[in-house]
């Protein structure tokens, strides 16, 4: 059975599955066809239920759990590992009320946690990720919230932090920070979702284990990236959380879907249990 496999090029997600999609890990019957793209396209395809496997933003999982299960590894929690709110330094004295601000795609957990942060927000724009810095430095929106490497870069470009969304949702909630988790189609079956878990947790064990060793598969996905940099986008994404959730992880992924009922009342969840079970 061939699935295809929807993950980001981002070095969190390619060092994860490096081995299971590059062969180091015994894949049995199963083969993956493997679909780089970013976490905005990803979400987009789970609604539409195109990929048979794939990360996606934890803001978008009540929105498919009719179609998908959780699985428990592969994904990105943590503490400390929250979106930044940021703007120009001219444009540090920030009121919500009357800001635009640029947020990673509609349905991401990015957009969640601002919503819980700053819920009178003005405008809204939807942007790719890569293109809200230079929105922000260009004065097109008040402040932007940056994710994956922007933690890293966003003061060298000028750019002032107005708030750490994760910290707030930290102090709000007591749980560490659910960003991004693996989805498998319901259709493939119990016993098939069962085994794509087991072979993600054992990709990121291998990973994990070789640390500091960086493959050139990951390398190459971020070729335009500083390699300190992706070094540090490594440690602070790839941890026991995306070996396996666990309970803690879990009860994160309950937090945070309390909230966006909160949040987003008309929506309402699918009825299925999100996590695979088993």
């Amino acid at each position: 059975m061939t699935l295809t496999l929807g993950f980001s090029p981002c070095p969190n997600d390619t060092f994860i599955f490096d081995a299971l999609v590059n062969g180091r890990v015994d894949t049995g019957g199963l083969r993956f066809e493997p679909v780089l793209e970013d976490v905005q396209t990803l979400n987009r395809w789970a609604l539409e239920g195109r990929l048979d496997v794939s990360k996606v933003s934890y803001g978008v999982l009540p929105l498919v759990t009719r179609d998908y299960v959780l699985l428990g590894a592969g994904g990105a929690l943590g503490r400390g590992v929250g979106p930044l709110l940021v703007a120009r330094p001219d444009r540090a004295d920030f009121h919500a009320e009357r800001a635009t601000v640029a947020i990673p795609g509609e349905h991401t957990t990015a957009h969640l946690l601002f919503s819980l942060a700053c819920p009178h927000v003005a405008e809204k724009r939807f942007l790719v990720f890569s293109e809200i810095e230079r929105a922000v430095l260009a004065g097109e929106v008040d402040a932007g919230v940056i994710i994956h490497e922007g933690r890293f870069t966003y003061q060298a470009k000028g750019l002032v932090k107005l708030l750490d969304l994760g910290e707030h949702w930290e102090a709000e909630t007591g749980s560490p920070i659910p960003l991004g988790g693996i989805v498998a189609r319901r259709g493939l079956g119990a016993p098939v979702a069962r085994e794509v878990d087991r072979l993600i947790r054992r990709s990121a064990e291998q990973a994990l284990a070789a640390y500091p060793l960086v493959t050139p598969y990951v390398q190459r996905h971020a070729q335009e990236m500083d390699e300190a940099v992706m070094r540090q986008h490594i440690q602070l994404y790839v941890n026991d959380f995306s070996v396996e959730m666990g309970e803690g992880g879990r009860k994160a992924v309950r937090r945070l879907l309390e909230v966006y009922a909160r949040t987003r009342p008309a929506t309402a969840l699918a009825g299925e249990d999100v996590f695979l079970e088993g």
